[in-house]
């Protein structure tokens, strides 16, 4: 992984405010894990991590976010968030105050809230549509992996690498219909194949923790999530192809509004997410990646969050404990 220098941009938001909004986030969906209502849930989360960013000395942009003004009145693409708008240190902002919100209602694992910060031009901005998606931990070969290859090209390529055999690679995607002949070419390659619910970036993430036995991540998921996993690889390493699918016109037309210019390019890691970025995520209900907000007696509660910037490689775990009033 090559080194990054360090942003002298970022240097004014300091890496534990970041900590401090998808705490806020988590905090604010918890109350309504398990209560069957995704909007309800998203929305706590919303609000909660709005008004954190609004704290921050900064003049930020959400370049990824709950969508489009029309469709989003909260954390929209485009919207200026933070209290220095005008006068603050220039900040591209990707956020998921709640990723995972079916998860979440049914009290299920993996939920996150999740935020990644940049200077300004430095994340891409990406519409709310679909996106093909290939990662893989760090450690391999620059270029092991590539969308214009097959799953079964790409599998084979990070075996050699890993120095076994196919069969012996294990792969993350997502549990959906649209994924059926993905998991069959998997399977009679003889590849574990792990399915997820939700949460396709603690999927990507996943590929650069040994604990998890991941190798590569597969599949067809959101492209706000995409940026979001590309953050996260900047700072810890790994490799990651992504391609924006487009279902109808509509959504053409909507790329096309944010620049989008390729329509068929493959993005790499640095086109996703470059220069120096910090990505930190907070759980939401205990996942492989963090535990989920705990609810204690008194009023108290902990959080457990994870912080990463790209130009140190530091990864910092943060357990918060917090009570009314904090």
């Amino acid at each position: 992984m090559t080194s990054t220098p360090a942003s002298t941009v970022l240097d004014r938001v300091l890496v534990l405010e970041m900590v401090r909004v998808t705490e806020a986030a988590a905090i604010g969906a918890s109350a309504l894990i398990g209560r069957g209502d995704e909007k309800a849930a998203d929305h706590a989360a919303v609000e909660a991590m709005r008004a954190a960013l609004n704290e921050l000395y900064m003049d930020g942009t959400v370049v990824i976010g709950e969508g489009e003004r029309d469709e989003a009145p909260m954390l929209f693409i485009g919207e200026k968030v933070g209290a220095a708008i005008g006068r603050g240190p220039k900040i591209d902002i990707a956020l998921d105050p709640l990723e995972g919100t079916t998860i979440t209602a049914k009290a299920g694992p993996n939920a996150l809230a999740v935020l990644a910060v940049a200077e300004e031009g430095n994340l891409l901005n990406a519409p709310d549509v679909y996106m093909d998606k290939l990662a893989v931990g760090p450690g391999y070969p620059e270029g092991i992996i590539d969308l214009a290859k097959s799953p079964t090209e790409n599998v084979k390529a990070v075996a050699a690498a890993k120095g076994v055999e196919p069969g012996e690679i294990i792969v993350c995607v997502l549990d959906r219909a649209r994924h059926a002949g993905l998991i069959a070419e998997l399977r009679t390659l003889g590849c574990g194949v792990q399915l997820i619910p939700d949460g396709d970036v603690a999927g990507v993430i996943a590929v650069t923790d040994p604990d998890t036995t991941i190798d590569l991540y597969m599949g067809q998921g959101g492209a706000p999530e995409g940026v979001l996993a590309a953050a996260a690889l900047r700072c810890v390493g790994g490799q990651f192809n992504g391609r924006l699918v487009f279902r109808n016109e509509d959504e053409r037309a909507r790329a096309r509004k944010w620049g989008i210019a390729d329509l068929n390019k493959i993005y790499k890691l640095e086109e996703l997410a470059k220069g120096d970025c910090i990505f930190a995520a907070t759980g939401v209900t205990d996942g492989s990646l963090l535990d989920g907000v705990k609810r204690l007696k008194n009023g108290v509660m902990t959080t457990e969050s994870v912080v990463m910037r790209a130009s140190s490689g530091t990864v910092r775990w943060v357990r918060g404990e917090h009570r009314k009033g904090d």
